[in-house]
């Protein structure tokens, strides 16, 4: 009882609960609050890719749109949803916090599956049936029903905005970084965070897409809206195990207070001696959720910040802690750049994937397998390695390299890029091979089904989940490891931010190709008629841009500097500060005795 009230028992990391007091480590947090976050992941993502999964289908079939309009706005919506948890990021890092933020944005994200549902199921809302093979030839759908089922969506997509860049970062912050034991649990975290993801993806491409395909549209909506909603249900079941992080005032207020006093003092040198530089006391950074962090050299210019000049206003003059938080944001956009093009590998997976499925036959005895469906074995492709990676790769070769991860982050995202380049390769061949045997058979100007086995896409479906497990789950681990303590969910937001600009991308370059093959005469190398087209140089143009990003990421890995692990610098924040009271110490204690 002694040591549970003493403060070895407490987080050490600035950990509170809902009303802003100090946690013991014994009753909050850790794996046991972790296990509501994880489940209501499952369930989350099963909602989320039951409607993503097969929506090309539902615009090309139900609103009878073309290929680049489906596939576009696919992407569009899809770039949408991972662009605003830059928003959710914003508002619980400055104002509402974590929890908050993440309640009200499930709010708006469960109204939007509901009306989603609704425009699927209503009759002046969903669009009229048509039995004709040729969908040129059906009524289109009405401005209303277009209207409503695009405003579910974009809602849906705002809601997710709050909840996407929290909810993995409140599982994050249910590890106390400064305690070994639960600092080494939170490097595993991400991996079955993963885990946890493509289980509920797994379920929602194979049984709601088959529901959708082949029940109907209200049932295959309405479950993914019940999905959402006992998700929140057991996330809000969880609340008392919680351990929550205070908000600490906006990052981009922050960000934009160095930046602008390094700009107003852009003549001012920087001095050589680190400690001629602003910085707070040690005090401050002594309490519960503070750290400070050293100068460093990388980004010079921004150490202007900290000269003192005389003007002590926020706008003039920041700490070294803050400019160095500043740095390491800015640090990180060159990665994150970098991961757009995987990214826009990542958004064929529903658009043009799936529209190579609906030409190849699917029938297994007298099963018809949805054509969506193939996204499943990205799942357990991923779910697989995400296994084999984190329970052998990492045990056998952390004892040549010493790091607990095995390899370094961006080592593991570089090996994933890799396999996107292996990828578009192979997806590109098995065009090749499908496109011939349509012109063998006579299919090209009619569109037919070729006579060829669904399931020779598989291997590029297969290869996209080892690539996930290498490349997405390190990119959220790093966004998130090298994101400053105050700004975690905006450095996750990263991660999320790169599958947004991806998936805008795959829109902006679908639509470049398609018009400026078109130049030349022809009906170019993207069509309706997927038999007539020439997909497999679209894979060859994704494989040589996958080769040329790869490129400029190893430069750039070559001159990243991973941030200095905090809890050392908090060790050495102790040892000063204890030198510095001992210090006050002795010289009274010579007054005294003088």
């Amino acid at each position: 009882m002694e040591e549970e009230n003493g403060s070895d028992g407490y987080t050490k990391d600035g950990t509170v609960d809902l009303k802003g007091n100090p946690i013991l480590r014994s009753k909050r947090g850790g794996w046991t609050a972790c296990s509501f976050i994880v489940v209501y992941e499952v369930f989350e993502r099963m909602a989320y890719y039951g409607i993503s999964s097969n929506l090309f289908i539902y615009l090309t079939k139900k609103l009878r749109e073309g290929t680049v309009e489906s596939a576009n706005n696919v992407t569009n919506w899809v770039g949408t949803i991972w662009m605003t948890p830059v928003l959710g990021a914003y508002i619980a890092d400055a104002v509402l916090g974590r929890y908050w933020t993440f309640l009200g944005a499930s709010a708006i994200y469960l109204s939007g599956m509901c009306l989603l549902t609704l425009s699927v199921t209503i009759h002046p809302l969903k669009p009229s049936p048509c039995s004709d093979p040729i969908i040129a030839n059906c009524e289109k759908a009405t401005p209303l029903q277009i209207g409503v089922f695009f405003g579910a969506l974009y809602t849906l997509a705002l809601g997710t905005g709050g909840t996407k860049p929290n909810i993995s970062t409140i599982g994050a912050d249910q590890f106390d970084e400064f305690d070994p034991k639960e600092k080494a649990h939170k490097i595993s975290f991400f991996n079955w965070w993963m885990f946890s993801i493509f289980f509920g993806t797994l379920f929602a491409n194979t049984v709601l897409v088959y529901i959708q395909d082949n029940v109907g549209w209200t049932l295959g909506y309405g479950l993914p809206a019940i999905g959402l909603a006992i998700s929140i249900v057991i996330f809000l079941i969880g609340t008392p195990f919680y351990r929550h992080k205070v908000p600490t005032g906006s990052p981009f207020t922050k960000m934009a207070k160095v930046i602008v006093a390094s700009m107003r003092k852009w003549r001012v040198d920087v001095p050589t001696d680190p400690k001629e530089l602003y910085e707070l006391d040690l005090e401050v950074y002594a309490k519960n959720g503070k750290y400070r962090i050293d100068s460093t050299p990388t980004f010079r210019f921004l150490n202007k910040a900290c000269v003192k000049t005389g003007p002590t206003t926020p706008w003039m003059l920041s700490p070294i802690t803050r400019v160095e938080e500043t740095k390491q944001m800015l640090r990180m956009i060159p990665i994150l750049i970098a991961t757009f093009i995987p990214s826009t590998m990542i958004a064929q997976i529903g658009t043009l994937f799936v529209k190579q499925g609906t030409t190849l036959e699917r029938k297994v005895g007298n099963f018809n397998i949805p054509p969506a469906s193939l996204a499943g074995f990205v799942t357990l492709s991923m779910l697989i390695n995400v296994v084999l990676y984190d329970r052998f790769f990492v045990k056998i070769i952390k004892k040549w390299t010493k790091n607990p991860r095995g390899i370094t982050l961006l080592q593991r995202m570089g090996i994933g890029m890799i396999f996107h380049i292996v990828i578009m390769v192979v997806a590109s061949l098995t065009e090749m091979y499908r496109i011939r045997v349509a012109k063998e058979k006579g299919v090209v100007e009619n569109g037919k089904q070729v006579p060829l086995s669904i399931f020779i896409l598989l291997p590029q479906f297969i290869l996209m989940g080892a690539a996930d497990a290498f490349l997405e789950v390190a990119k959220i681990e790093f966004f998130y490891d090298q994101a400053p303590e105050s700004m975690k969910s905006l450095g996750t937001s990263y991660s999320m931010t790169s599958l947004g600009a991806g998936n805008f991308i795959s829109s902006f370059l679908l639509s470049t190709v398609s018009k400026i093959t078109k130049g030349d005469g022809g009906d170019g190398w993207i069509r309706n008629n997927l038999n007539a087209s020439h997909l497999d140089y679209y894979y060859a143009f994704f494989a040589i841009l996958n080769f040329l990003n790869f490129g400029l990421f190893l430069v750039l890995v070559r001159f990243y500097v991973y941030k200095a692990e905090v809890s050392d610098s908090m060790k050495v924040l102790g040892e000063e500060l204890a030198a510095s009271r001992q210090k006050v110490v002795n010289e009274e204690a010579i007054v005294v005795a003088q």
